[in-house]
């Protein structure tokens, strides 16, 4: 199903030498930017009478705009009932502290049992806002903070202020090796050439950037916290796998078990066992979109990665002549 939609609009003088899609996405903020950029590439807006295609067209102050679209219905999933850990919640969004092996978004393999699902019981007003307000991700087995939008304005803000780098998020992980001190990855990523579900570092890639500091040094392992300046795909685990500092448990990026020398038989079972990568958003801070009060929450560290902290400080301690550098 789907409705035909007609908007009007006349171009403000402060509009002047804008993008096309940028000032439609002011004047109708009801509508994502990405959203409004396919009506314009599908010839659904008219500038002054005249079609045009391209969302970088220049306009000019006293333009008429015409929007006439097709809105699409999102595709329906169903309402699922499941526990969610609400950190805050008010009209307009909510955060959310994710639990590891929850999928975010309905897919191939998953096509419920997601927070998705979950969010439209607890929510059902979702339905109206586009993927069920979630307009950022965290992989299945990673653990932590999201925020989520109830509202089509609220989810507009959001996704610009994400696009902005205005939205802080920090992370904590274990990654594998010794790592003396922190720094910064600015490489960009893409899909992988020939390992199609894989994201890699490429040039032909999107940019990418990505902070860290040394928390704490174990014998062949490192503490770390990470602040993220954009969002692509497995941004951290591509960055660290980069760096020859893989996270400690990731099943794709990885690589084999890297254990230190004369490691005790508990250690050995212990990161053996650590299935899922080590991989925590312990931090979010933002402006409030409606509101625009800066708001910040913390979630705890979980309990599989604290007592993965503890076997690693045990073992270095120990240990404490017998540090690996790698």
């Amino acid at each position: 199903m789907s409705q035909q939609i007609e908007l009007n609009g006349v171009v403000a003088d402060h509009q002047y030498g804008q993008r096309l899609d940028q000032t439609l996405a002011e004047m109708f903020p009801d509508y994502s930017r990405s959203r409004i950029k396919t009506w314009i590439q599908q010839e659904q807006v008219r500038l002054d009478g005249d079609v045009v295609s391209k969302p970088r067209e220049k306009v000019l102050p006293g333009q008429q705009v015409l929007v006439n679209a097709e809105l699409e219905d999102e595709v329906r999933f169903e309402p699922e009932a499941m526990e969610l850990d609400i950190v805050y919640e008010d009209d307009d969004i909510m955060v959310i502290n994710k639990p590891a092996g929850l999928v975010v978004h309905p897919g191939a393999g998953t096509p419920d049992g997601t927070l998705l699902n979950a969010l439209l019981y607890h929510c059902p007003s979702i339905v109206e806002v586009p993927r069920a307000g979630i307009v950022h991700r965290l992989d299945k087995d990673t653990t932590g903070l999201m925020v989520v939008a109830k509202t089509v304005p609220a989810q507009t803000h959001l996704v610009a202020a994400l696009q902005a780098r205005e939205i802080t998020r920090e992370y904590e992980a274990v990654a594998i090796g010794h790592m003396t001190a922190g720094g910064t990855v600015d490489a960009n990523i893409g899909r992988h050439p020939t390992q199609r579900i894989q994201m890699a570092v490429t040039p032909a890639g999107k940019p990418a950037v990505t902070h860290y500091r040394v928390m704490e040094k174990f014998r062949a392992h490192t503490r770390l916290r990470l602040r993220l300046e954009t969002g692509r795909t497995h941004q951290i685990r591509v960055h660290m796998a980069y760096l020859k500092h893989p996270l400690v448990g990731d099943p794709v990026y990885g690589g084999r078990l890297k254990p230190p020398r004369s490691a005790s038989p508990e250690l050995l079972e212990f990161l053996r066992g650590f299935k899922r990568q080590a991989l925590h958003a312990v931090m979010l801070r933002l402006e409030h979109p409606i509101t625009g009060e800066v708001m910040e929450w913390h979630a705890p560290v979980p309990d599989d990665m604290i007592a993965l902290v503890e076997v690693l400080r045990a073992d270095t301690k120990a240990n404490p002549d017998d540090l690996v550098w790698i």
